[in-house]
């Protein structure tokens, strides 16, 4: 059976930031959303890309030697092996798409690791 998966209906379910849920599965990829908000960690993922969309709000992403700003609608592809550290002024909903296994805090670890995200 083939499903619709409704973004906002989605965003609405998430409750805690820099928490990633899982709102589908495409091959050996998941789609992830989370809500964020302030600071992250500087991490990079040395095996994989990593994709970010704005579904809500706006996103900051910061390199070693430059940032960029996402506002809703947009995405970035970030490659392998980038440093990089997701920053949102204020609440931001975001899909991510990563190959299954790839951990939300990557090679940087840490209390915020999600290393078994919920499906919603």
């Amino acid at each position: 059976m083939v499903d619709v998966i409704d973004l906002q209906a989605k965003r609405e379910k998430i409750t805690e930031y820099w928490s990633p849920r899982i709102v589908g599965q495409l091959n050996d990829y998941l789609l992830k959303m989370a809500k964020i908000e302030g600071d992250f960690v500087w991490h990079s993922h040395p095996e994989t890309d990593e994709l970010f969309f704005v579904v809500a709000g706006h996103l900051r992403i910061d390199f070693r030697d430059h940032s960029i700003d996402l506002a809703p609608g947009q995405l970035c592809v970030v490659p392998a092996s980038m440093e990089h550290e997701p920053f949102a002024d204020t609440e931001c909903t975001i899909l991510m798409i990563e190959p299954v296994g790839t951990l939300n805090t990557g090679d940087a670890g840490g209390a915020r690791t999600v290393s078994e995200p919920e499906w919603i």
